[in-house]
């Protein structure tokens, strides 16, 4: 939107050199605000899905399954995991975490 007022700027009240400076300031508002937006979108975790699991801490409730949440998953460890063990989820294999 700042280019677009940028531009009509320069069509409509400015001359010369002043009508650049216009275009040339609406654009680097414009580019900024995109900047801006796309940081804020970007670097934030996930609210929902099964991306929102890694990291987290589940405990093993019997051999090949976690509960994480309140929830059981099917789990498949880095190494041996023994029943009431505490252990991270490192990554999301389908429906199975991969945990450590």
């Amino acid at each position: 939107m700042a280019l677009v007022v940028g531009i009509l700027l320069a069509v409509f009240v400015f001359e010369g050199a002043w009508a650049w400076v216009a275009v040339a300031a609406g654009g680097a508002i414009e580019f900024a605000e995109a900047y801006g937006w796309w940081r804020w979108t970007h670097h934030r975790r996930p609210a929902v899905g099964v991306e929102t699991l890694i990291g987290e801490d589940a405990v093993v409730t019997d051999d090949g399954w976690v509960r994480i949440r309140g929830e059981l998953w099917r789990a498949r460890g880095t190494r041996p995991l023994r029943v009431g063990e505490r252990v991270q989820v490192r990554e999301v294999d389908g429906l199975t975490l991969v945990v450590g």
